[in-house]
């Protein structure tokens, strides 16, 4: 059993080794320089908490919480219901299947600019193919020029970047025994009821697992297409906290500053994971 053990841990030094000096150290590092006062040129000079009361004053900060803790609303809920989705039609082998899975992880390995660029040519709203769709139907939609339209096009977009989710639920679906859908229709269930009673009880905590990591995905890959697409506008409704930082730190040579807004939102990161693992466990709990 001793030697089993060591095994294990040798197995695991790797990857403790590169946890310690990919996040454990930078963020002793980073916590240092937070309570500075630093531009980058000259040496840091300490400061104690003036970041921390700076933060929590800071109404651009605190737009910026707003703004990402709408995006995870609209773009969690959705990438699970398209990832859910395609898993569900596209699990059986048959012909085509294997084009049309392609076709949903194909958008997960296009470069995150490359990405942001395609849709920023598809929601212009001069020359943009949807937004002028739309307004040949008589539908103005105010794409990148209002607030909530701008959010909703920016959440479609990381919405569809479904490729890792879909290839988890895939599993998960298959991994569900045969018999109880041969139960399920000696029985006469419908479709519809085995779905619901059958395929997606058992399969929430995985799904509980995919909301997980896209709650933290959100927070990490909006900073491209906000970067790239929409500049944190219209009027900032699209400023999320990874931009600010990024402006903050290299725009406005507040390094000091903007490690502490990191950190700030580490913290509040851990606290989101922790009550939607308090929101799951119930359902984990009534699928097993």
């Amino acid at each position: 059993m001793r030697g089993r053990q060591w095994r294990g841990g040798a197995l695991a030094t790797p990857y403790v080794v590169g946890l310690v000096l990919l996040l454990v150290v930078p963020a002793v590092f980073t916590t240092g320089l937070a309570l500075s006062d630093y531009d980058g040129f000259n040496a840091p000079r300490f400061t104690g908490l003036d970041n921390v009361r700076r933060a929590l004053s800071d109404e651009q900060f605190a737009r910026s919480l707003r703004n990402g803790a709408w995006l995870a609303l609209l773009v969690v809920p959705l990438r699970l219901v398209l990832a859910t989705g395609a898993a569900l039609l596209l699990e059986r082998r048959s012909r085509g299947v294997g084009m049309a899975r392609t076709a949903v992880f194909l958008p997960s390995v296009v470069p995150d600019a490359a990405w942001a660029l395609l849709w920023l040519w598809l929601l212009n709203p001069f020359y943009g193919p949807v937004p002028n769709a739309l307004s040949t139907a008589g539908v103005e939609t105010g794409l990148l020029t209002e607030a909530w339209p701008t959010r909703i096009g920016l959440a479609l977009m990381l919405a569809l970047q479904v490729g890792e989710s879909f290839i988890v639920a895939v599993v998960s679906r298959r991994m569900i025994p045969a018999r109880l859908y041969q139960v399920a229709a000696v029985e006469g269930a419908s479709p519809w009821f085995t779905v619901r009673k059958v395929t997606l009880r058992l399969m929430v905590p995985v799904l509980a697992l995919l909301a997980l990591r896209d709650v933290l995905l959100v927070t990490q890959v909006t900073f491209v297409p906000a970067l790239l697409v929409t500049r944190g506008g219209p009027h900032e409704s699209t400023m999320t906290p990874s931009l600010l930082i990024y402006e903050r730190a290299f725009l406005s040579g507040e390094l000091g500053y903007a490690a502490m807004l990191s950190l700030v939102i580490l913290v509040s990161t851990a606290v989101v994971v922790g009550l939607v693992g308090l929101i799951a466990r119930p359902w984990r709990r009534a699928a097993v």
